[in-house]
C-alpha cells in the first residue's frame, strides 16, 4: 500500500460495503478519484489520493474495502483494511441507517489501539437522519464527533471539512525542529557529507537536505564539506562550530577529526529524536552487546531502493555487528511498509532506518509490536555509533548529563 513516499497526513476512510466510502472521497475531493458502484465490495485494495484542504494543506485520502466483506477473498480485503490503520494519522468511519454495531466497534477498537483520532460520518442523511440515541451512543461511549452528511446533497460540506481539519493531530503536519533547541541565532553548524557509491548522483540524501533547511530556519549558518576536508577547514578558518553532524557511516573518521569540545552527532541520530521512538532507541541500543550466536536481527527499511554491494542496511551493518559482537547472527530485511513474514518475537533486536520517507505515525506503529513484546529497538545511526565506540558522544547533545551513560568500552 504505502511504500514510504508520502509524508503528508494520511486519512483513512472506513466502514461497511456500500456505505458510500468511495463516494465520500469523490465528494471531498470534488472529482471522481475512487470507483463508485451500487454493487457491494467494489473497492478491493486500499487506494490513495492526494487532496488539498483549503487553509490546511495536502493530505492523503485512503479508500478501503468494506469491513463486512465476506468469503475467502473478502477476508483478505478486510485484513488489508485493518492493516492500513497502522499507516494513518486520522480515520473517518462512514455509517448509514443509524447502524453502529460489532463491525464498527471492531474498527473503533483498532483506532484506539493505534491512538488514531477519528470522526463518524452518518452518510446518506438525505434518506435517513442520524437519530439522537445513535449520536449519543457514539459521542459518549466512543468519544468521537459525529456528523450527518449526504454525498448526493453535501449542503454541510464546509462543516465536514472543518471537522476533519480540527481532528487531524498536529503531530501529523507540524514538524518539530531537528536542532532548534541546540543552536541560537548565527551559530555555525558543520555538516559532514561523504560522496560515496551510495550518494545519489547530482544531489544529496533527504536527511542532509532536511538538516540544511532546519539550520536555515533557525537563522544559523550551514557549512557543508566532505570528511577529508574537516582538518583543513578547522585549521585554516579557526572557526569553532556550535555543532557537527556527520553521516553515520563515517562516524569514526568524523570523531577523530572533530575536536572533542565540539558536539558531534549523526544525521540518523538527529532524525531519530524527532521522528523515531528515541527513548526506546536509547534503551535498546546498548542491548547490542547482549546478542548471542544464532540470534535473529530484523532490519526495517522504510523505503524501497536499489541495493548496492556496499548497502548500509544489508551489507555494512551486518558486517560491523559481526565484527563487534563476534557472534554468528541471522538477518531479515523488510523494505517499505510491508508486513513481517515472521513473528516479531523471533527476533532479538530490531534496527529501523532513519525513516525520512514516511510519517512519524507510520514509524512509531512499525516499531510498536516489537516494543510491546519487549524486543530492543534501535536505528541505523545509533547502532553504528554504538558498535564503533562513539555512542555516548553521538547522543550527548540530546540527553541530560549522565543519563543513559554506557559502559561497553
Amino acid at each position: 500500500m504505502n511504500k514510504g513516499r508520502d509524508i503528508k497526513p494520511h486519512i483513512g476512510i472506513y466502514g461497511r460495503r456500500n456505505n458510500g466510502k468511495s463516494s465520500l472521497i469523490n465528494c471531498l475531493a470534488a472529482q471522481d478519484i475512487a470507483i463508485v458502484s451500487d454493487t457491494a465490495g467494489t473497492t478491493t485494495d486500499p487506494v490513495k489520493k492526494t487532496f488539498e484542504i483549503t487553509g490546511f494543506g495536502p493530505v492523503i485520502l485512503i479508500d478501503t474495502a468494506g469491513i463486512d466483506d465476506s468469503g475467502e477473498l473478502g477476508e483478505k480485503r478486510i485484513a488489508k483494511t485493518m492493516d492500513s490503520i497502522k499507516l494513518i494519522d486520522m480515520a473517518i468511519l462512514v455509517i448509514t441507517n443509524n447502524t453502529f454495531d460489532n463491525f464498527e466497534k471492531k474498527l473503533v477498537e483498532e483506532f484506539k489501539n493505534y491512538e488514531t483520532p477519528f470522526i463518524v460520518v452518518h452518510n446518506k442523511a438525505d434518506l435517513e437522519k442520524l437519530k439522537p440515541q445513535t449520536k449519543l451512543l457514539i459521542e459518549l461511549q466512543q468519544k468521537a464527533k459525529t456528523i450527518d452528511f449526504s454525498t448526493r446533497n453535501p449542503n454541510n460540506y464546509e462543516e465536514l471539512i472543518d471537522l476533519i481539519r480540527k481532528t487531524i493531530p498536529e503531530s501529523a503536519y507540524k514538524t518539530q525542529s531537528l536542532i532548534g533547541d541546540l543552536v541560537s541565532y548565527g551559530d555555525i553548524v558543520l555538516l559532514i557529507t561523504p560522496i560515496d557509491i551510495e550518494a545519489p548522483e547530482g544531489r544529496m540524501i533527504l536527511p542532509q537536505i532536511q538538516a540544511i533547511r532546519d539550520i536555515l530556519d533557525n537563522d544559523c549558518i550551514a557549512i557543508i564539506l566532505k570528511e577529508r576536508e574537516i582538518d583543513a577547514f578547522l585549521r585554516k578558518t579557526q572557526i569553532k562550530p556550535k555543532l557537527a553532524i556527520t553521516d553515520s557511516q563515517i562516524f569514526l573518521k568524523a570523531d577523530a577529526a572533530v575536536p572533542k569540545d565540539i558536539p558531534l552527532t549523526g544525521f540518523s541520530v538527529v532524525l531519530a529524536r524527532i521522528k523515531g521512538d528515541f527513548e526506546n532507541y536509547l534503551k535498546g541500543t546498548p542491548k547490542i552487546a547482549n546478542l548471542k550466536d544464532g540470534d535473529k536481527v530484523l532490519l526495517l527499511e522504510s523505503c524501497s531502493h536499489h541495493t548496492s554491494c556496499d548497502d548500509i542496511g544489508r551489507v555494512k551493518i551486518p558486517r560491523w555487528l559481526a565484527n563487534f559482537t563476534g557472534k554468528k547472527l541471522e538477518y531479515d530485511v523488510v523494505a517499505g511498509l510491508d508486513n513481517l513474514t515472521k513473528d516479531i518475537k523471533e527476533y532479538a533486536l530490531v534496527i529501523q532506518c532513519g525513516g525520512c520517507m514516511i510519517t512519524r505515525k507510520q514509524l512509531i506503529n512499525r516499531l510498536k509490536p516489537a516494543i510491546k513484546s519487549g524486543i530492543p529497538v534501535t536505528n541505523y545511526g545509533m547502532t553504528i555509533a554504538y558498535i564503533q565506540g562513539i555512542y555516548d558522544r553521538a547522543i550527548a547533545p540530546f540527553i541530560k548529563a549522565n543519563e543513559y551513560k554506557t559502559d561497553y568500552l
